[in-house]
C-alpha cells in the first residue's frame, strides 16, 4: 500500500467503553501518522444482524442478557446516558467513521474503496462472543486483510465449532498479530500459524500525545480514583482499606449499579478525555479494568489492579492482565511502541 491510500478498520465502538473508544482512536492515529488515509468501519449491528450470529456463532444467549443489564444501567442513570453520547461525540471531534453499517452487506459496501482491511484490537476475536465480520468475513476476496494485536481475551480452546470457523475466517489474512501469548498459543492449535504479541493500540501513542487529548482532572483534594467494569463486593472492601491507609477522597468513574450506589463521590457523565485526565492526575488508581491497567502504566500513576475473575473461570480474561504485567516487567513503554509501531507499518508497506 502506497502513502496516501485508504485503510479500514474494524473494531468495538458502540458499547460504552473507555477502553474500547480510545484504542480505536489510537490506532487510526497511529494509521494516519503514518501518511496513510484511514477509517473506522462504523460496525452498529441491527436486531436481526445480532440474532443471524448469536445463532450462527454459536454463542451463548446469556450475551442477550448482559446486554439487558447495561441498558437498565443506562435507563436509571442520567450519567450513563450522558457517558454514552459522550463516546461517540468524541469520535466525531477526533476520529473519521464511515456511516454507520447494520449488516455484512453494508460493510461491504462501506469498505469497497479501502485499499487494506485492518480488524482492530480489543476483545474482538473472544470466542465467548464470535462475530465472523470482525473477522473480516464481509471483504471482497482482493483486497488483502490484517489483525493488529486483537485478543481471543480466554486462555482454553473453545469449542471444536468455533475452531473450525476461526481456522475458516482467519485462512486468508496476509499477516495477523495478537495481544496475548496465550492468545498465540491457542490460534496456533486452531490453525497451525505462528504470530507474533504485539502491545494494545493505546501503546502505540505516547504519554505526550494522550496528553494533548486529555480533558479536565478533578479538582480539589489528592483523590483515590476507582473504575470497575465488573460487580464484586470485594471492590468496595478494598477500596475502604485503601482510603484508611491513604486518607485520600474517594472518586467513583461508574460502570456498574454497584458504582452508583457506592455511597462515594462520582465522575458522573464523563468522556473519553475526562478519563485520560482522571487517571492520570490520581494520588492512586483502584480498577479491575485491562485499559485502566494500561493508562495507569503510561502515565505512571500509582495503581492497585484487582483481578476480575475467578482463576477456575473457564471464560476468565484475566491473561489479558497477566500478559500486559509480563511485557512490561520485559521491556519499557516506549520498545513497546516501537514494536507495534513497525509491525504495523510493515504490514500496511506490504499489503
Amino acid at each position: 500500500m502506497n502513502k496516501g491510500q485508504k485503510a479500514g478498520i474494524i473494531t468495538f465502538l458502540h458499547n460504552d467503553n473507555f477502553g474500547s473508544s480510545l484504542q480505536a482512536y489510537a490506532l487510526q492515529r497511529a494509521v494516519r501518522d503514518m501518511g496513510y488515509e484511514c477509517v473506522h468501519l462504523d460496525y452498529r449491528p441491527d436486531r436481526t444482524e445480532k440474532i443471524r450470529n448469536l445463532l450462527k456463532s454459536g454463542n451463548n444467549p446469556k450475551l442477550i442478557l448482559e446486554g439487558i443489564r447495561k441498558r437498565e444501567v443506562k435507563a436509571d442513570q442520567s450519567g450513563a446516558r450522558r457517558k454514552s453520547e459522550a463516546i461517540p461525540a468524541f469520535y466525531q471531534r477526533r476520529m473519521k467513521l464511515t456511516a454507520p453499517c447494520r449488516n455484512q452487506k453494508e460493510l461491504r459496501k462501506a469498505s469497497r474503496d479501502c485499499d487494506l482491511l485492518l480488524c482492530g484490537s480489543d476483545q474482538i476475536w473472544n470466542p465467548v462472543w464470535l462475530n465472523p465480520a470482525y473477522f473480516l468475513t464481509f471483504a471482497d476476496r482482493n483486497v488483502p486483510k490484517a489483525a493488529y494485536a486483537p485478543s481471543l481475551g480466554v486462555s482454553r480452546l473453545p469449542k471444536a465449532g468455533k475452531i473450525r470457523k476461526i481456522r475458516r475466517w482467519t485462512k486468508d489474512f496476509r499477516a495477523i498479530s495478537v495481544r496475548e501469548e496465550e492468545g498465540a498459543q491457542l490460534l496456533k492449535q486452531m490453525t497451525g500459524r505462528e504470530v507474533p504479541v504485539l502491545p494494545d493500540p493505546v501503546c502505540l501513542l505516547s504519554v505526550e500525545e494522550w496528553n494533548e487529548i486529555a480533558g479536565k482532572a478533578p479538582e480539589g483534594e489528592p483523590y483515590l480514583l476507582c473504575y470497575f467494569i465488573g460487580s464484586n463486593p470485594v471492590y468496595w472492601e478494598r477500596v475502604l482499606t485503601l482510603q484508611k491507609e491513604t486518607g485520600l477522597r474517594v472518586i467513583v468513574l461508574p460502570v456498574t449499579a454497584e458504582s452508583y450506589r457506592s455511597g462515594y463521590e462520582l465522575l458522573d457523565g464523563a468522556g473519553p478525555e475526562d478519563f485520560l485526565a482522571a487517571v492520570r492526575d490520581a494520588a492512586c488508581f483502584c480498577t479491575d479494568s485491562f485499559h485502566g491497567f494500561v493508562f495507569g502504566s503510561i502515565f505512571g500513576t500509582r495503581m492497585e489492579v484487582i483481578r476480575r475473575y475467578r482463576e477456575d473461570d473457564p471464560e476468565s480474561k484475566n491473561s489479558r492482565v497477566d500478559q500486559f504485567r509480563r511485557l512490561l516487567s520485559e521491556k519499557p513503554i516506549d520498545e513497546l511502541r516501537e514494536i507495534g509501531r513497525t509491525w504495523l507499518e510493515k504490514t500496511i508497506q506490504e499489503s
